[in-house]
This record gives structure tokens, C-alpha cells and sequence, in this order.
């Protein structure tokens, strides 16, 4: 049976990239989007939160954006209010967001994303930073 996984990445981000990494660790090419470049439609983006259990300010990302110059962080603001900036302004959009058979979900830490994989890792992995994820056998280290 085909394995079907999207990442919306950003190449930029080392999360991302770890998340990306694992996927192919698993022996799956992933369809990657860099959202930054091709933005989610607005529904799909919708779409995609409430697929994942989260709110549109779960999804919001602070650092590196003009989260703080537009005035996100006031709590009254509605979860339309977030979507409109983060269709403005797609750096908003926390990454990385990977789809599977196994559902959405807000890959922070990158870890995560094993979760999402139908198929086991192949081999051994450590993140950029240099942290064990996964040993030799395939197994998740805990």
C-alpha cells in the first residue's frame, strides 16, 4: 500500500528539517512544500488546524515573524483574525505541519512526526544537534 506524506517545510527551520529527515529515515519521500513559497489556501489551512486538534494560535509562531509588530498575542483577537494573518503573512504559520494516513499534526519537537509514520525507521538517526532520536535497530530513544 502507497504511503501518502506531505510536510509543510521550511528548509530554513532545523525542526523541519529533522522532521524531514525521519520521514526519509522511514523510506518514504515525503510530497514537501515549502509554505513559504506555496502557502496553504485559506480553507485547506483551516482544514488542516482543525484535522490536528489545534486552534489557529497553537499554530502560530512567534519567533522570527511579526507576531509582535501585528499585535498577536492579544487574546481577544479571533481565530479568523489569526487565519487573515497568517494568509498575510505565512512566516506565522509554525512548521513543520506533516499530514499522513495517521492524521495532522504540529511537529514540535521533530520527534513527533514518528507518530505519523506507518512505517518504521531503517536505521539510526540523530538530529542536527546532534541528539539521539532513534538507534541502530530503528528503535525510538526514549
Amino acid at each position: 500500500m502507497p504511503t501518502d506524506i506531505i510536510i509543510y517545510h521550511n528548509p530554513e527551520c532545523g525542526t523541519s528539517r529533522n522532521a524531514l529527515g525521519l520521514i526519509r529515515n522511514a523510506g518514504i519521500e515525503p510530497h514537501v512544500i515549502e509554505y513559504l513559497k506555496t502557502p496553504p489556501a485559506r480553507p485547506l489551512l483551516a482544514q488542516l488546524i482543525e484535522r490536528a486538534g489545534i486552534t489557529p494560535r497553537d499554530l502560530l509562531r512567534e519567533k522570527g515573524t511579526p507576531y509582535a509588530e501585528l499585535g498577536l498575542g492579544d487574546e481577544s483577537l479571533t481565530d479568523e483574525a489569526l487565519l487573515d494573518a497568517m494568509m498575510a503573512h505565512p512566516i506565522l504559520i509554525n512548521r513543520p505541519l506533516v499530514v499522513s494516513q495517521l492524521g495532522v499534526k504540529l511537529c514540535r519537537p521533530s520527534e513527533v512526526v514518528l507518530d505519523m509514520l506507518p512505517s518504521p525507521q531503517q536505521g539510526a538517526f540523530a538530529k542536527e544537534d546532534g541528539e539521539r532520536v532513534v538507534d541502530e535497530r530503528g528503535q525510538r530513544v526514549v
